[in-house]
This record gives C-alpha cells, sequence and structure tokens, in this order.
C-alpha cells in the first residue's frame, strides 16, 4: 500500500511540475512579447533630401540592427509634426527647429514630442555667391568681378556685376519663393542694409527655379547672387561663399532682421511614447550625430550618381562605417555591417 501511494505521489508532483514548467514557460513568452510594444517604427518625410538621406540611415540600422519593420510617412512639415505628437509617426530625423519655433516649442512644452538627439547644428543660410566672383577662377579664365566683396552690405558697391537682366541699372537679388516665410526676411534685410535703390529683389517661383538660375550662371562663368542653405547638394557641388552679417542678436534681428539667420538646430525627435515602446532603438536615435558636410557629402552622390536616398546610405554608411558603428553595439553594428556588404 505504502508502495502505491509513493507512485501516487511522485505522479501528482510531476503533474504539478510540468504545470509549473508549462506556466514558467509561457510567463516567459509573455514577457518577451511585451517587451517588443510596437512591430513597425514610422519616420518622417517633410519633402527634402537630406531628410530622405537619413531616414534611409535610420531605417537600414533599425531593420537590420533591431528587427523592426519601418515605414515612412510624406507630408508638410506642419503635417508631419502633427502626426508626430499623436504618435501617427514615431520619430522624425530633421526637426529645423528655427524654421517653426513656435510648433516645435508648443510640441515639445506639450510633452507629446521628445528631442533626443542634434543631428547637426553647422547648417548655414543666407545669401551667397560664386566663390569665383570673388577670387576668380585662372583654370577657367574667369577674372574676380567683385574683389572687395566680403558682406551683404558691399552688394551696394557692385550692382553693374550683377545687373539685373530685365530691369538694366539695377541689380538682382535672387531671393525665396513668396510662399516661404523667409522671403519676407531676405526683402527686410535688403532695406535693412540700404539696398534696395541698387537693386531688385526677386522672388522665384521654386526650389527649383533658384536652383536652375544658379546652375546656369556657374556654368557659365557668370556673376550669380541669391538665397541658399547648406546642407544641400548644391553647396556641395558648387564652390560658393555666404556673404558675411553681422553676428545673430535676437533683439536687433526682431527689429529688421539686420543680423545672421538664428541659429538652427536640426535635431532628432521622437513621440514621447517611443522610449517606453522601443527603448533600444531610442538609445540608437540618441547618439545620432552628423554635419553639414557629411550630409552634404550625401546628398552630392545623389545628384551626382543620379542615386536613391536608399543608396545613398548604403554609400555613405560604407564610406563612414567608423562613425555610424559608434552609435551601436558592437553586438548591433555587427548585425547592420553584415547586412550592407
Amino acid at each position: 500500500m505504502k508502495k502505491v501511494l509513493f507512485i501516487i505521489s511522485s505522479l501528482v508532483l510531476m503533474i504539478l511540475a510540468a504545470c509549473g514548467s508549462e506556466g514558467a514557460s509561457s510567463s516567459g513568452s509573455s514577457s518577451e512579447s511585451k517587451e517588443k510594444k510596437i512591430d513597425k517604427i514610422v519616420l518622417a518625410d517633410a519633402g527634402w533630401d537630406s531628410i530622405r538621406f537619413h531616414n534611409s540611415v535610420a531605417q537600414t540600422i533599425i531593420e537590420n540592427g533591431y528587427g523592426y519593420e519601418t515605414d515612412v510617412t510624406n507630408g508638410s512639415t506642419a503635417a508631419t509634426i502633427q502626426g508626430l505628437r499623436q504618435g501617427d509617426i514615431n520619430a522624425y530625423m530633421e526637426v529645423w527647429t528655427d524654421n517653426i519655433k513656435e510648433l516645435y516649442t508648443e510640441s515639445i512644452e506639450s510633452g507629446d514630442i521628445e528631442k533626443v538627439a542634434v543631428n547637426f547644428d553647422d547648417n548655414k543660410q543666407g545669401l551667397w555667391v560664386p566663390t569665383y566672383v570673388i577670387e576668380g577662377d585662372e583654370e577657367r579664365g574667369i577674372k574676380a568681378a567683385a574683389p572687395d566683396l566680403k558682406t551683404v552690405k558691399d552688394l551696394e558697391q557692385y550692382k553693374d556685376v550683377f545687373e539685373d537682366p530685365e530691369k538694366p541699372g539695377k541689380g538682382r537679388i535672387i531671393g525665396a519663393p513668396s510662399g516661404w516665410a523667409l522671403s519676407e526676411y531676405l526683402a527686410t534685410k535688403v532695406e535693412t542694409y540700404g539696398l534696395q535703390e541698387e537693386y531688385n529683389y526677386f522672388r522665384p517661383g521654386s526650389d527649383a527655379a533658384i536652383v536652375t538660375s544658379l546652375a546656369s550662371a556657374y556654368e557659365a562663368g557668370e556673376p550669380w547672387v541669391g538665397y541658399y542653405w547648406s546642407p544641400t547638394w548644391v553647396t556641395a557641388k558648387y564652390d560658393m561663399t555666404l556673404l558675411k552679417e553681422p553676428e545673430f542678436n535676437e533683439e536687433q534681428w526682431e527689429k529688421n532682421r539686420g543680423t545672421e539667420f538664428p541659429p538652427n538646430d536640426v535635431v532628432v525627435a521622437v513621440n514621447s511614447n517611443l522610449p517606453d515602446q522601443a527603448p533600444k532603438v531610442v538609445d540608437f536615435l540618441s547618439n545620432y550625430e552628423t554635419s553639414s558636410e557629411l550630409t552634404g557629402e550625401a546628398l552630392k552622390y545623389m545628384k551626382d550618381e543620379e542615386a536613391s536616398a536608399d543608396e545613398a546610405a548604403i554609400w555613405w554608411m560604407k564610406k563612414h562605417e567608423d562613425l555610424w558603428t559608434e552609435w551601436l553595439s558592437k553586438e548591433v553594428a555587427t548585425k547592420v555591417k553584415d547586412a550592407i556588404k
């Protein structure tokens, strides 16, 4: 009888142990599934090449290093920032903070989004001229047309150099399209620096119109002065000089725009839920840091090679492996390197 009871007791213990083991296994599986709270990470594409390039770098790392699917949502800056606030978009690789100062500040202060890194902060914008206008270009047989041109104010000496083809007797400054807020800033600058008598402020219809105007003048070796910014393929491909202005001063800027453009941190931001949903991805994004020069390299490659943002990202990552691998753990970096061989 004791033997029978022993056998029964043993069987009961084995059954209980098996149940406990299944419970532990089930609990462990549940815990693992909870670690990954989202399967797809959505990034914002607000319509320019540099954000598309940075999206492609981030997507390559997130997909191959962390195992998430990725997607991109297209839209205007205002629409994509709203998507980030609502959580329809998870990450934004290039927020030009000063260009949307009020909206960005409101989004941060409300707790809807979080700034996790500064992608680059050495960007520049203002009035540019081809460097050969100031220094000449012996190889191309171009003489310096404005050797003493250093500042925007100095333009008043050179209206004949930058002659308006439609209105002889005055110079032409190529501005920004009328739909851009900074077009008004530029128009005010022309008045602040006393150039309105010597120059016409010309508002092109689009970014493409600015580029066409510049490229045509540059290839012909002719003078040109107008608005642009970096990083872009334009400032990476062509040797350009940014005309100087007084150092930025907020009071003076608000009064008459009579300083250089305000500093514009270009940041990586995420929806406030993402650090909980995908903490390792946010750790990576928190380390993401490039520069205007590094970004410009990729944009120039896209232009010269007629390459997509994805192709440029792979080219750039192979060239700068020492940089982006520092953003990641060795294990994740190895996975990504293997994927892009």
